[in-house]
């Protein structure tokens, strides 16, 4: 018998498309031998000009127009898809796609799984001309409902909770189209690795209260100025620092690392997340949907910093909503939070309880079994 073949299109506009695609296609290949599972980037088969548009024009404006973004976000919500305007962008995106559609059929999938919109809208339209027959699949990736992501002719939908699922049928996606199972997360982010073994890895004492930095300190300054004010706080308590590929972040981190009697550890790229967290007792993150839902797997409160307008802000208000983290707008609030929460830590607790209680670790799999019972 031939294996199932599986097929994940993503686009690397931010992070979290494709760590939610990669996390599907991790779980696929550990819990079933029997299948064949590729990840395509969408932007691998555009021309240079739209993927210089639709992914770096996307950072640019998230990181140095916050603001404009945020009005594009909710004008394109609102925008009626008969648009002349829409009418332009879809079109554009046909002329790109062609390459796509050859990779497509090379690989024959069985069925579909898209974690962005713009492969959505493009297999529907296909679907619609008879020029594919697979079922396709879309994953939202955020706690939030953009209508781009709302698409005909799709076999079903993966929603992040029960009012993603409602907004789902007020756009009239079917009921049975539509599943609650989270945002896919690593299989690592399921395991737990002891606390003890992790902190004492990075030099660090796994009795100590625990925070961990991450998101790059947008809008609140360089990350190791953010890291000297947390540490002058008046709670006694460690830092872990993720300063990924900011080289010159990670070196002036090391360089004042010795001010803090090790209390400070600086850390540069690492696909080990997991273990960061699993030492920590309190994650300071921007609100992104994927690095929120690995905390949630792994029970971990938050402080959410910066969020921009737009998808950032929809899942700092879900996660405020549901008593899972407390949001920063600036460093004066960051650290009164901060120093607010370690001082607390009944309130630290009873967020790492409601953290636990809204994860799920096992959306990627969750995922995975749906679509293989229906390919």
């Amino acid at each position: 018998m031939s294996k199932k073949r599986i097929l994940l299109l993503s686009v690397s506009a931010g992070a979290g498309h494709r760590r939610a695609a990669e996390a599907i296609r991790v779980s696929a290949l550990q819990n079933n031998e029997d299948l064949d599972v590729c990840h395509l980037d969408v932007m691998n088969f555009v021309t240079a000009g739209f993927r210089k548009i639709y992914t770096d024009f996307y950072i640019k404006l998230v990181n140095k127009a916050p603001t404009l973004w945020g009005y594009l976000y909710h004008a394109t919500n609102e925008a009626q898809s008969d648009s002349t305007m829409e009418r332009l962008r879809r079109s554009v995106e046909r002329l790109n796609s062609r390459p796509l559609l050859r990779a497509i059929a090379d690989f024959a999938p069985d069925a579909i799984i898209c974690t962005h919109f713009l492969p959505a809208e493009i297999l529907s339209r296909l679907i619609l001309k008879e020029r594919l027959y697979c079922p396709v699949w879309v994953q939202v990736t955020d706690f939030d409902l953009h209508r781009m992501w709302i698409h005909e002719r799709m076999s079903g939908y993966f929603a992040a909770n029960d009012e993603i699922a409602q907004r789902m049928r007020l756009s009239g996606i079917a009921e049975h189209q539509i599943h609650v199972t989270g945002i896919p997360v690593m299989p690592a982010f399921t395991n737990h690795p002891l606390r003890e073994e992790c902190a004492t890895d990075i030099g660090l004492d796994p009795t100590k209260p625990t925070v961990l930095l991450m998101g790059g300190g947008a809008g609140l300054g360089g990350l190791d100025k953010v890291a000297g004010r947390l540490l002058a706080l008046k709670v006694d308590f460690q830092l872990i620092v993720l300063a990924g590929n900011n080289a010159p972040a990670l070196k002036a981190l090391q360089t004042m690392a010795p001010n803090f009697s090790g209390r400070l550890a600086a850390l540069g790229f690492t696909d080990k997340v997991e273990r960061l967290m699993a030492c920590s007792d309190l994650v300071i993150t921007k609100p992104g949907g994927l690095t929120t839902s690995e905390c949630l797997a792994m029970g971990l409160p938050m402080i959410v910093n910066s969020p921009i307008p737009g998808q950032e802000e929809r899942n700092a208000d879900y996660l405020l909503e549901q008593g899972v983290a407390l949001k920063a707008y600036d460093d004066l609030s960051l650290s009164y939070r901060l120093e607010f929460l370690l001082s607390h830590p009944e309130k630290l607790k009873a967020m790492r309880l409601a953290a636990s209680a809204l994860g799920k670790p096992y959306a990627a799999r969750d995922v995975i079994e749906l679509v293989l019972e229906n390919a």
